[in-house]
């Protein structure tokens, strides 16, 4: 072990750079705050950013929807007919699902 000591340059025996290698592989490995939580916060942070985007993607298109039925009756109808299956008193539904 002392032969290694000894072969190492002068500048690699410094307190200095003794401590700040110390301070490096601590914050690379064992701080809170370390290299691959950072990393995968940052991955975690663009898939967000991407439901982000798709969510008001689809807000934008509901209220336009919202926009259009509060516009024409005969939408407003044919919209509560194909996603809520409502119907007048006098008719009978039927339902049909594809497998």
């Amino acid at each position: 072990m002392r032969v290694m000591w000894k072969r190492l340059p002068h500048w690699a025996k410094s307190f200095y750079f003794l401590s700040g290698l110390g301070f490096l592989f601590w914050m690379l490995f064992f701080d809170a705050e370390d290299f691959f939580t950072q990393y995968q916060l940052r991955n975690k942070l663009g898939c967000l950013a991407e439901e982000k985007r798709h969510y008001l993607e689809q807000i934008e298109e509901l209220q336009q929807d919202k926009k259009e039925l509060a516009s024409h009756e005969d939408l407003l109808e044919k919209f509560a007919r194909e996603k809520y299956f409502m119907k007048k008193k006098t008719e009978d539904l039927y339902v049909i699902v594809d497998e």
